[in-house]
């Protein structure tokens, strides 16, 4: 079932699906955290994503709870947006080869992830309400309001020092052969 298919005729189709795709965009975050975990060099910024990763698994207890609500068996749907975000926040994380630099990347995609968390996440409790599901809104919004607070918290992270030590990191002179080879190539050279 897509967005864009026959299979989504009612509101209510339309909602069980949103809520597949962030149950599968939740378990796919929960795989990825431990990796950013691990890649993080700054302390604060290695709890708050641990921290994140009990939330992340909380909230996948809650989506679960959601789905018995309604009636449905626990599952996903291929998020494409999540899975984009997430691939992208990898190849990042592989290209950036300061530590120090490495963090405010994390935190970037870290950011990423929140606010497409927080946008499904807003958009299904309002819809749970308008279908008369309060309990499930009730779940949802509690959903909403760590996604939220986790946003902020990176964002004050980020603001404070991991975007100031990062912004402080000089770029490693380059060998001669390699200034050689970006002359030859037409690369400019830096400073």
């Amino acid at each position: 079932m897509g967005w864009f298919s026959d299979d989504i005729e009612t509101f209510e189709h339309l909602f069980v699906h949103s809520l597949q795709d962030i149950y599968y965009a939740e378990r796919q975050i929960e795989k990825s955290l431990p990796d950013m975990i691990d890649k993080a060099s700054d302390a604060e910024l290695k709890r708050g994503f641990q921290m994140h990763l009990r939330q992340t698994k909380m909230q996948i207890k809650r989506l679960e709870q959601a789905f018995k609500k309604i009636q449905r068996t626990p599952q996903g749907t291929k998020c494409p947006a999540i899975d984009g975000i997430l691939e992208e926040a990898q190849d990042i994380a592989g290209d950036v080869g300061d530590k120090v630099v490495l963090n405010a990347a994390l935190i970037a995609a870290a950011q990423a992830v929140e606010h497409y968390e927080i946008t499904r996440y807003g958009t299904l409790t309002s819809w749970a309400k308008l279908l008369g599901h309060a309990d499930v809104a009730k779940l949802l919004y509690a959903n909403l309001k760590e996604e939220k607070a986790t946003d902020k918290k990176l964002n004050d992270i980020a603001k404070r020092k991991i975007n100031k030590k990062a912004l402080a990191r000089k770029p490693k002179g380059l060998t001669p052969a390699e200034r050689l080879e970006e002359a030859m190539i037409g690369i400019p050279p830096l400073g």
